[in-house]
């Protein structure tokens, strides 16, 4: 059965949460591998061969035991002292070790910082959504959605309005949104919005939208509520609903 939401005139929804700022992950193989640059910065070839030597004495012992031979952060420290020291033996004689001058190094960085300009980014568009979301619940609950016209990026405020009320479907947000994208109202002037509309919201959305479009053809002028059965019948059978906007189409452009 399908669910709409609220379920009863009383009912409120907290608003969500603010949203976390992203952190950048740390495994212990990054920290490992950063602990051996650290160490080895300024160090000859030899005094890196002497380390390497270490850090593989240090992986012999530990393969001993049972709960250090899985030791991920050693594995990378290793690991680390090795390319290094192939670093060295490859550069001229008397060449001391300098992390900012590592092209591995300084790639990781640059993957780093573009890692964490995306999360930045994804933490952005995450604020805007939440704060949307507010938005149109103040505008729902004052009666004043129909309205509001909706924007860029409100069908993913659809999809957040639905998180919050537990996957209930927003049976006026649907609606609102199905009425825009069918008379091309807000961000839906755009001829790029509507073209990507189709894999941006449900199929009872997209179906209530199409057959309203026809039925605004078949009966120029016909209001809201006189269209009230296409919202049940999209939500019903989104199916049958474009389906049937589908034959009114072929019966338009028959004519």
């Amino acid at each position: 059965m399908t669910r709409f939401w609220p379920p009863g005139e009383s009912t409120r929804r907290p608003l969500a949460p603010r949203v976390a700022a992203p952190r950048e992950p740390v495994g212990p193989a990054r920290i490992g591998r950063r602990v051996v640059r650290r160490r080895a910065k300024g160090m000859d070839a030899g005094a890196v061969a002497a380390a390497l030597e270490n850090a593989r004495f240090d992986a012999r012992q530990n393969s001993r035991f049972e709960d250090l031979a899985g030791d991920v952060r050693g594995r990378a420290e290793l690991a680390e002292w090795e390319r290094i020291e192939q670093l060295l033996a490859a550069a001229p004689i008397g060449t001391l070790y300098d992390p900012d001058t590592d092209v591995v190094v300084r790639a990781e960085l640059e993957a780093d910082a573009a890692a964490a300009a995306a999360r930045e980014a994804d933490l952005r568009e995450a604020q805007r959504i939440a704060a949307r979301a507010d938005e149109l619940q103040a505008l729902r609950e004052l009666g004043a959605l129909e309205q509001t016209e909706p924007r860029v990026g409100d069908e993913a405020v659809r999809d957040e309005l639905t998180r919050r009320a537990g996957g209930y479907v927003q049976a006026d947000v649907d609606g609102w949104l199905a009425r825009a994208l069918a008379a091309h109202r807000g961000h839906y002037r755009d001829p790029a919005a509507r073209e990507e509309a189709p894999g941006l919201l449900t199929p009872p959305v997209l179906a209530h939208a199409a057959l309203l479009t026809e039925l605004a053809r078949l009966v120029p002028g016909a209001d809201v509520d006189q269209l009230a059965f296409a919202a049940r019948l999209a939500t019903t059978e989104p199916e049958a609903a474009g389906a049937l906007a589908a034959f009114l189409n072929r019966a338009h452009s028959d004519r």
